[in-house]
């Protein structure tokens, strides 16, 4: 049985994701031994229309980037969704907050009416094809795309956390951020990084996404407790989540 055929894409993104796939350094090895690469802009040359996997990195910001996106759905028969911009938009999402006449302006100066900078609103992969599994972070964890790639191959359905980063700062034991007076989105954000960020001294900054069910009521009683309020959570979501409200 031969091995199942891998492209890896981009759309609108700073490919660190991609990146850090290369970052696996020896274990790329294994990995590569498990499938049959075809198509990698950013580490090979060659290109072909028949895949089985399709990994897309970055989100949808051009109209001539959604036939692209839809024809890449019909090839593959499955689709992963690489990183915060390719699963909820990410960081240029923001811009969606602004009038994007304006948006062009403040970046192309007189630039901005040419032809190939017309822009839309940016939506993640599933605004507008099915996409099957998520990587989530900005960047993503490449031992989780690794895990993910093998389960695939093993016709096991990945396992990916649906609780918050919370969880995963008192499995390792690290102190809260509100005890530093910050902000910390560990209360609403998905798991799966380990905690990267409030390990090494910094709050949450939400790059993995809203948890399945983040615990609203919970993360109110820990504004109360701190001293803080709901509106000043809020006022960190933009970032990745690209709005100041919870899911419903």
């Amino acid at each position: 049985m031969s091995n199942p055929r891998v492209a890896i894409f981009d759309f609108a993104c700073c490919e660190g994701c991609q990146l850090q796939v290369v970052n696996l350094e020896e274990d790329i090895l294994s990995l590569i031994a498990l499938v049959d690469p075809v198509e990698w802009r950013e580490a090979m040359s060659d290109h072909s229309d028949s895949y089985d996997i399709a990994i897309i990195e970055g989100s949808i910001t051009r109209p001539e980037d959604v036939d692209r996106l839809k024809t890449i759905r019909e090839r593959a028969k499955i689709l992963i969704a690489l990183g915060a911009c390719a699963t909820m938009g990410g960081i240029n999402k923001l811009k969606n907050n602004f009038d994007l006449k304006e948006v062009r302006q403040a970046v192309y100066g007189a630039a901005a009416g040419m032809a190939h900078l017309n822009t839309e609103p940016t939506r993640a992969l599933d605004e507008i094809v099915k996409v099957d599994f998520k990587v989530h972070g900005c960047p993503i964890d490449n031992r989780e795309l690794g895990a993910i790639i093998r389960c695939l191959i093993m016709g096991k359905t990945p396992v990916i956390p649906t609780y918050p980063v919370c969880v995963e700062c008192k499995k390792n034991e690290v102190v809260c951020r509100y005890e530093f007076n910050e902000i910390c989105l560990g209360p609403v954000t998905r798991a799966g990084c380990g905690a990267r960020c409030p390990s090494r001294g910094f709050w949450c900054f939400g790059c993995r996404g809203y948890a399945e069910e983040p615990n609203v009521a919970a993360a109110s009683d820990v504004m109360d407790h701190y001293g803080k309020t709901v509106e000043d959570l809020k006022s960190r979501l933009t970032l990745f989540v690209g709005q100041q409200e919870f899911p419903p």
